[in-house]
């Protein structure tokens, strides 16, 4: 099973980092790319412990649809999400927050399988890995610059 682990060092404070990365309006607005959207559960605002979300997004070309809840969150160092229903056989995606002088240290660990044994294997060896760890990168780099900024006034 792929474990992706990606760090984002944000010079903000840690629990604007952690509100942000809860944050569907967030989330959105850094997956542009995918035309992803909320489409069942928690649709905006912050998502918490126990609640769910649909995200509806394209994918290689494909349409899919990813439904995750929310499992465990400790305020404002950590939460977790798990897959319940999509294109994955099983994802796992925990962040943690560390304060780091002024600032946070985010830091997400990202496992995943693919159905299709072999198949899916060879496909998370040479495609999915890769552009799994672009996707959350470029949702990290979202997020710090949000943080960083003004904006994020719009969002919590």
């Amino acid at each position: 099973m792929p474990l992706i682990t990606c760090t984002t060092y944000i010079n903000a404070p840690i629990d604007r980092c952690f509100d942000l990365s809860r944050s569907i309006d967030l989330h959105i607005l850094s997956t542009a790319q995918t035309q992803e959207k909320a489409i069942a559960g928690k649709t905006s605002g912050l998502i918490d412990a126990g609640e769910t979300v649909t995200w509806e997004a394209i994918h290689f070309r494909v349409r899919q649809k990813l439904t995750v809840r929310i499992e465990e969150v400790n305020r404002p160092h950590f939460f977790s999400d798990r897959m319940l229903k999509g294109a994955f056989k099983s994802m796992y995606h925990e962040h943690h927050f560390e304060e780091v002088g002024d600032g946070t240290l985010m830091t997400d660990r990202f496992s995943f399988e693919s159905p299709f044994g072999i198949l899916g294997q060879l496909f998370n060896m040479l495609i999915l890995t890769r552009y799994m760890n672009g996707f959350l990168q470029q949702r990290n780099e979202t997020i710090r610059l949000m943080a960083e900024g003004d904006d994020w006034q719009k969002l919590l």
